[in-house]
């Protein structure tokens, strides 16, 4: 079953390392990505850096588009008012396929803030604890945030 995450980190730092450690356990085989995504949104900043890293060139159009809408809708827009809300519930309904409600995209709006990071994956047939070792053998300090 193909899975969409995010994971927030408190350092918008770690994000990036948490998916360079991702891409590890991809080619080690304990699971398969079929893209990702972070977001780093560094204390003082007016918005936060979004970074896609295509996986696959044939599909990574498609990807881009959705991360470039998902981001869009989440970060670029004003964060008051009818267009944010618009564009959030046209994110939530390109992410339905995923199983993502709107209400998990207005939290990980709120979650990511000055000074995060955040990690989105698509993923699927993965052992989460062998995953898990990965990220705990890692250097990337600590788990990632409830999120």
């Amino acid at each position: 079953m193909t899975t969409f995450t995010v994971w927030q980190y408190d350092d918008p730092d770690r994000a990036v390392a948490a998916e360079r450690v991702l891409h590890e356990a991809a080619r080690a085989g304990r699971l398969t990505l079929h893209d990702s995504a972070t977001v780093s949104w560094p204390t003082g900043e007016d918005r936060p850096t979004t970074r896609h890293r295509r996986r696959d060139p044939a599909h990574g159009a498609g990807w881009g588009t959705l991360w470039g809408l998902l981001f869009g809708a989440l970060f670029a827009l004003p964060v008051l008012g009818a267009a944010t809300g618009a564009a959030v519930g046209a994110a939530s309904r390109a992410m339905s396929g995923f199983g993502i409600r709107r209400d998990e995209l207005e939290r990980i709006r709120e979650s990511v803030t000055q000074g995060t990071s955040a990690l989105f994956a698509v993923t699927e047939e993965g052992d989460l604890d062998e995953l898990g070792d990965a990220f705990l053998s890692s250097p990337v300090p600590g788990p990632p945030a409830a999120g």
